[in-house]
């Protein structure tokens, strides 16, 4: 970010204007950002589940973790696209996600799924913002891309919620 709070970006012949490309790669970092902590929360269930279905639930766990990882690349892209720097290091993601930090100490299967769940409904929240956002802006490219991670984190969620859902 430059001095001003405004993106610095890379010079490129892409078609959106200046502004325009520099308030969407803000909202991309954040995404980005979020991607990242979800994707390592993921994991850090997946490495530390216990219990009743842990077969199961670890090699859930596992499969989300590489889902969100596809998220991180088209997001970075995205934003790299438009001439934006991807800010994806870990500090990096720790200063721009709009998570909640993930507690070290969870073991049991279901406390793991209900906090992951917890985490994928804030960061569904957001990308729903994110949607009107680039909407607004006249990024259809950008609202595409975050409608696609949107529908990907919300089957996510239903994954997660199943498990402890009843009628």
């Amino acid at each position: 970010m430059a001095k001003n709070g405004k993106a610095k970006l890379h010079p490129t012949k892409h078609p959106l204007n200046a502004n325009l490309r520099g308030s969407m790669v803000e909202l991309l970092q954040k995404h980005l950002g979020t991607a990242i902590d979800i994707t390592y929360q993921t994991k850090q269930a997946h490495w530390n589940v216990k219990g009743m279905n842990f077969i199961a639930v670890h090699k859930l766990f596992d499969e989300l973790h590489e889902t969100t990882e596809d998220y991180v690349d088209n997001i970075a892209e995205r934003l790299t696209a438009l001439g934006g720097q991807a800010h994806g290091t870990v500090q990096a993601s720790s200063e721009n996600t709009v998570l909640d930090p993930y507690p070290l100490d969870l073991v049991k299967s279901e406390d793991h799924l209900k906090r992951l769940a917890d985490s994928y409904a804030k960061w569904s929240s957001e990308l729903i913002k994110g949607i009107e956002e680039a909407s607004e802006a006249g990024d259809d490219l950008t609202e595409d891309l975050l409608t696609e991670v949107g529908r990907g984190i919300d089957e996510s969620l239903y994954f997660l919620e199943s498990h402890f859902q009843s009628a």
